[in-house]
């Protein structure tokens, strides 16, 4: 029995080069809480990746950068509108609304994980800015690449922020998968935020071959001030934070980052276009990251996962009802930079 590996790209894990930063660094004093020479020489890589000046502050976690990005907005009777099945609104244990202490996280609908700039609008207008019973409206988040494995375009992107700079509301990406969307669309990281109206950004280091870096990236400088008192407060404020630069150092050395996520990306197309020739599975869409969504045979699923695949089920989304037979299932199978083209040759020829 052999095991392949598709559960999750936080399975795989450190890439060897950034192993090494985290080792180099392990060594002699540096001044703590984010003052070493290495946490400014790495905030500066941050604003030459971006083309501009921001604001970057390091996190353990997605679930913190998200959670503190958006507290950055509360508002008292706070509404924030993401998409149904975002990360923020299904799998964040309600973090977003802990932090910022009450606000609502308000779903918005679209297919493919991508939220509907016309459904957008009209859910924003359900909260009318003198009805104070309703709550007022803070921000907007998108998930880039989203949770179905999609990618927003840069004119969808561009769409929803000028929704949201009319109703005059901070739009967020979270980037948990932010270099996989990017080397999809092949655009540079200024093209896919702040110049299509980003104003906060997740940026995720983690599924991408990193051992554990996120940040919160502040197009918006004004905002920084308040930022470092929320994540203090958060308990996100690491003390030896150069092992996080020292991760984000690597990352973006040689433009490594975004090589790891060529290859996931390129280990999902492969699996994609074995499962889409296959006769017993199909796919549910086409994926445009790293994520591929199958629709398999309940027996042949519990095959594949008998010999060693490991992958999970999934929900079926609303756009799907009805087209998944009862003798079926909806399964999300995960590449990574880790992943092998053997592995993905070896499921394929097991299906």
């Amino acid at each position: 029995m052999f095991c392949m590996i598709f559960a999750s790209d936080n399975w795989a894990g450190a890439h060897p080069a950034i192993a090494d930063s985290l080792m180099a660094q392990s060594h002699g004093y540096v001044p703590a809480y984010g003052t070493s020479e290495l946490d400014r020489k790495v905030e500066k890589r941050f604003s030459e990746v971006f083309e501009r000046e921001v604001a970057v502050f390091f996190v353990g976690t997605g679930t913190a950068a998200n959670s503190l990005a958006l507290a950055t907005a509360n508002r008292p009777g706070g509404v924030v509108f993401c998409h149904r099945e975002a990360h923020v609104n299904v799998d964040e244990c309600g973090a977003p609304e802990f932090f910022s202490h009450g606000a609502r996280l308000d779903p918005v609908d679209g297919a493919l994980g991508k939220m509907d700039a016309a459904r957008l609008e009209a859910e924003i207008r359900r909260f009318p800015p003198h009805f104070v019973h309703g709550g007022q409206p803070m921000a907007v988040t998108v998930t880039q690449a989203t949770e179905s494995g999609t990618v927003y375009s840069l004119d969808e992107i561009e769409a929803i922020a000028a929704i949201a700079r009319a109703h005059k509301l901070p739009l967020h990406m979270d980037g948990a998968r932010f270099a996989n969307a990017l080397v999809g669309l092949g655009v540079a990281p200024a093209e896919m935020t702040w110049k299509r109206g980003v104003d906060l950004l997740s940026f995720g280091g983690t599924k991408n071959g990193c051992w554990c870096a996120e940040a919160v990236v502040l197009f918006d400088l004004s905002k920084a001030q308040e930022m470092q008192f929320l994540r203090k407060r958060a308990a996100q404020l690491f003390s030896k934070s150069r092992f996080i630069a020292a991760q984000f150092d690597a990352y973006f050395a040689g433009d490594l980052w975004l090589d790891l996520a060529r290859h996931a990306n390129a280990m999902a197309n492969r699996l994609a276009d074995g499962i889409a020739a296959s006769a017993s599975s199909r796919l549910a869409w086409t994926p445009e990251a790293n994520e591929v969504f199958a629709i398999m045979k309940r027996e042949v699923a519990t095959r594949l996962q008998q010999e060693g695949a490991i992958f999970y089920d999934w929900h079926v989304p609303q756009h799907l009802a009805g087209s998944v037979g009862e003798d079926e299932g909806l399964y999300r199978l995960v590449t990574s930079f880790a992943t092998r083209i053997e592995d993905v040759d070896r499921l394929l020829a097991a299906c």
